[in-house]
């Protein structure tokens, strides 16, 4: 049977990373009373559901109170449900809420003919987006508050890596970097 955590309330959706610049692993955690699900992802995933959330707060009315910033910390200890692949990002005008969808990633894989098929394309148009692909996944509902605390939290983790080059764009480690555009 695949994992799904449903979570209809959340007391907090956060992201955060473990371990050092240039070798961090990022997470999205959501904690509703004891229970807690914690979902690997990468850098620019986190920043783009952040990206994506702003975009649709910038059309709703601005969110009232957020949470603490101690609040957004990452739960020890860090248990990974799955490793994301794909995202969707649903509002809900009758519960004034935000639905995002976490689905586990799922590599390609090769059939008989040596082929490969994606697993991802077997699903019909129903509520959820994701309901009938096979894997782990995660539903999670958020009020505009909570989404604005985890566009915020989000940009301060994803901005506390290493610097980027100010030619290239790509990031610099501590002990230099090559850069293509100064060649």
């Amino acid at each position: 049977m695949d994992f799904f955590a449903d979570f209809d309330f959340v007391d907090v959706i956060t992201s955060g990373a473990v371990g050092e610049p240039g070798q961090r692993t990022f997470y999205i955690q959501a904690r509703a009373g004891a229970r807690t699900v914690t979902i690997r992802s990468e850098k620019q995933q986190v920043a783009a559901i952040a990206k994506y959330l702003r975009r649709a707060l910038a059309h709703l009315p601005i969110p009232e109170g957020q949470p603490p910033r101690s609040v957004m910390q990452l739960t020890e200890p860090i248990q990974e449900a799955f490793v994301l692949g794909a995202v969707a990002l649903e509002f809900n005008r009758e519960n004034d809420d935000f639905v995002l969808h976490l689905k586990e990633f799922a590599p390609l894989t090769q059939n008989d003919d040596d082929e490969f098929e994606d697993d991802d394309n077997d699903h019909d148009d129903n509520d959820d987006p994701m309901e009938n692909i096979p894997g782990a996944r995660a539903r999670i509902s958020m009020t505009r508050a909570q989404a604005m605390a985890f566009c915020d939290n989000a940009d301060r983790i994803v901005s506390a890596g290493r610097p980027d080059c100010e030619f290239c764009g790509l990031p610099i480690n501590t002990d230099g970097h090559f850069c293509p555009r100064m060649n």
